[in-house]
């Protein structure tokens, strides 16, 4: 017998709230702006999922580096007292002892170790221009060896963070895709709190796919402000919208960096050029370009002799001066250059400080810290903080882990909510269809224009997108049917 019953049709995606064209005033319903907001977070994610991916793993494994890393490297990164040899020996000899070991190479830098049981670790550059680590056991005073800090698991998630170890067209794919994230949170939590009861009532009617859209709402929402913080706080490094931000703060008086006004004397370099490339140590963000000052050179004594300080010293002197340690210590790359000795001050960016040492008498030349930065700068500095989940100590440090876990969360469960609800046997995406009201609804309009001006690259990529819609999409069917362009209002 023929089965004459009507063939079951594959659920429609979830519809969001009810749809109504218009209300009485004329005006688009929420329902239509519930889709459009939904079809902008759902072509959003083609930039921002790929981008938050890479941010969200490369920074959970520079969270745990100095867990990581002597794990990995246990050979270098361990030392522990000896029976015949209890105390750590002084810096001057470790550092004799990488100098007897690399005869080309030029001492640039020691970091001290960070807590007890680990290496003190130099950095070198050799006579070909690459920089090395090299690690020394400070009870033995013994190099245990070295390693280029790009290569190791950390330094490569650094260089992968900042520009998909693709210069500037990796740093602008990255900044592209930081801008789009942050409209993917807003639009994010407009659908969360706008669609809230038909999640509610889709997963008690046992919808496919609904306890699944249900969790990944939750996450969303309660990933999205720490998401929008690392974001905002991680645009200062970008290559555009941190350049320009700087220009604008220079031309009015200000900056996100410091400026070292003790180190004005015939500066030898900036602060980061005094430090090698280097994963391990670093000075602080806002220190980067403040100016190092230079040592008086004496005049030699009768014999023709001049005395010379010590790294040791150099430590003495931070110590007296109050820094945090664990410090780290710019050598001297010219007869008259300075011991610059950083106290990182890891937990705490208000207490960043550094103290530039003369190499001849062991005087303070400057000292420069928090409490000197343009208040842009400490800002920044508080942001950068946050960002690195080290400004409130444990809490931050879990806080970030716990965001990158949930981005990536995120970014899994929004393709494969897509892969379940996709058109099949269709020749389209399955993107939600919805026009944005930009023409009844000024606030909007205001908002995103204001937007596109606070972040250039979604501004000029917004309208790209727009221009390929209206010049492409809607003279080309199968395009338009492709991407569920919706029909002209």
């Amino acid at each position: 017998m023929t089965d004459l019953r009507v063939p079951e049709r594959a659920p429609d995606p979830d519809p969001g709230p009810p749809r109504r064209r218009h209300d009485r005033a004329g005006k688009p319903s929420g329902g239509g702006l519930f889709r459009a907001v939904w079809r902008w977070h759902f072509f959003a994610s083609f930039v921002v999922v790929p981008v938050l991916l890479v941010l969200a793993v490369t920074g959970l494994i520079y969270l745990f580096r100095f867990q990581l890393e002597p794990l990995l490297h246990p050979d270098l990164m361990k030392a522990e007292p000896t029976a015949t040899q209890q105390i750590a020996q002084p810096y001057s000899a470790q550092l004799a002892a990488v100098q007897s070991a690399y005869p080309d190479a030029t001492v640039v830098s020691l970091a001290e170790p960070r807590e007890e049981g680990r290496s003190t670790v130099f950095s070198v550059v050799l006579a070909d221009g690459e920089g090395r680590d090299v690690f020394v056991d400070p009870f033995a005073v013994e190099v245990l060896g070295s390693m280029n800090p790009d290569t190791t698991l950390s330094g490569t998630a650094v260089r992968l963070h900042a520009d998909l170890m693709s210069g500037r067209v990796g740093d602008a794919v990255m900044e592209l895709g930081a801008c789009w994230a942050i409209v993917m949170a807003i639009t994010g939590y407009y659908l969360f709190f706008r669609g809230r009861k038909a999640r509610r009532r889709l997963a008690r009617s046992g919808r496919p796919g609904a306890r699944l859209r249900a969790r990944h709402g939750v996450v969303g929402a309660v990933v999205g402000v720490g998401l929008l913080t690392l974001l905002v706080s991680g645009l200062p490094w970008t290559g555009f919208w941190g350049a320009k931000v700087q220009e604008l703060a220079t031309a009015r008086g200000s900056s996100m960096w410091s400026t070292d006004h003790g180190g004005f004397s015939d500066p030898v370099s900036t602060l980061d050029e005094s430090l090698p490339h280097s994963h391990v140590q670093d000075a602080p963000w806002a220190q980067h370009k403040s100016e190092v000052p230079r040592s008086e050179v004496p005049e030699p004594d009768a014999a023709g002799e001049v005395s010379v300080a010590n790294v040791d010293t150099a430590v003495v002197v931070a110590e007296r001066e109050g820094l945090r340690r664990p410090f780290t210590i710019a050598l001297p790359s010219t007869d008259d250059g300075v011991f610059s000795v950083i106290g990182y001050a890891f937990d705490a960016p208000s207490d960043e400080r550094t103290v530039h040492v003369d190499r001849y008498g062991g005087q303070v030349v400057s000292t420069y810290g928090y409490d000197d930065y343009p208040a842009l700068a400490k800002v920044v500095a508080q942001g950068i903080g946050l960002h690195e989940g080290r400004s409130l100590g444990l809490w931050s440090f879990w806080g970030a882990a716990l965001m990158c876990v949930g981005v990536v969360v995120s970014c899994v469960s929004g393709p494969l909510m897509w892969w379940r609800r996709r058109p099949r046997g269709k020749a389209s995406i399955g993107a939600p269809r919805g026009r944005m009201p930009l023409r009844s609804t000024p606030a909007l309009t205001v908002g995103i224009v204001v937007l596109g001006l606070l972040l250039p690259f979604f501004g000029i990529s917004l309208l790209l997108a727009l221009l390929v819609d209206q010049l492409v999409l809607r003279r080309v069917p199968a395009l338009a049917g492709w991407f569920d362009r919706p029909a002209q209002a």
